[in-house]
């Protein structure tokens, strides 16, 4: 008998509309899905019965990823995963400053827009005493495809981010690159803070993605040698193309 790949389950919301957090669910699983995983997706009954929904709602999610050609259908065959649909990548969180620029090198970047903005109230605790920081929003495309994979914000500290050179961040040189060796900042160290999030109109627009698909909302906290914070970045990943990885090693029995 052919090994089915089965979906990871999902509590679905009954506010919004069911085939939709069903299409959402089905692809965030078919695109993080194991490397030696099968291709063919159970008969639709059965689909239906894992997710908890009717017949006709889970033929409109499977419709929807058949146009994104995520899955093939074939008559009396069934359901396949399409060869080509692409699995996330990791989001990887390392332990060194040199990890962290390795891992945010290599995408094309684009300089969105700079400039001073308030704190937000929820960093306030970041920046005691400074209402304003220096913001550097980015986005980030796939080198191969050209496809949105995250934009980030960053807020600079507005002592440092005079000395920041915005021609190195269109060049495409990661933040925490431009700090350490372009400014001159002793980072002591990053703390990092990964949680999944719905997309807003915002992320929507910016990575091409429907509104309300699964996100991953990154946050670091980059501090000084002094124990100051130079810089909050937030990073919005794609759902789709990344997945949440953490190393840990030397961990004791």
């Amino acid at each position: 008998m052919t090994p089915l790949f089965t979906p990871e389950p999902v509590e679905l919301n009954r506010k919004l509309p069911l085939w939709y957090q069903v299409t959402q669910s089905l692809r965030a699983s078919i695109l993080g899905r194991p490397p030696q995983a099968p291709d063919r997706l159970p008969p639709e009954d059965q689909l239906a019965g894992h997710y908890g929904v009717s017949v006709l709602t889970m033929r409109q999610a499977l419709k929807e990823l058949e146009t994104e050609g995520l899955i093939s259908r074939h008559r009396r065959r069934g359901t396949f995963i399409e060869p080509d649909a692409r699995r996330a990548r990791p989001v990887r969180l390392l332990g060194s400053v040199d990890t962290i620029v390795a891992q945010q090198s290599g995408e094309p970047t684009t300089l969105l827009g700079h400039g001073p903005e308030p704190v937000p109230v929820e960093l306030a605790e970041y920046f005691p005493g400074q209402r304003e920081a220096v913001a550097y929003r980015r986005l980030r495309r796939d080198r191969e495809s050209g496809e949105p994979t995250n934009w980030a914000v960053n807020l600079i500290r507005a002592d440092v981010a005079e000395r920041v050179d915005a021609e190195d961040l269109r060049r495409g040189r990661p933040m925490t690159k431009v700090l350490r060796d372009g400014v001159g900042v002793r980072i002591s160290r990053i703390t990092d803070t990964v949680e999944a999030r719905l997309a807003d109109p915002q992320t929507a627009r910016l990575l091409d993605v429907p509104l309300l698909s699964p996100i991953l909302h990154y946050t670091g906290v980059t501090y000084d040698g002094e124990g100051r914070v130079v810089d909050v970045v937030r990073i919005h990943y794609r759902g789709d193309r990344f997945a949440f990885s953490v190393t840990l090693e030397n961990v004791a029995d």
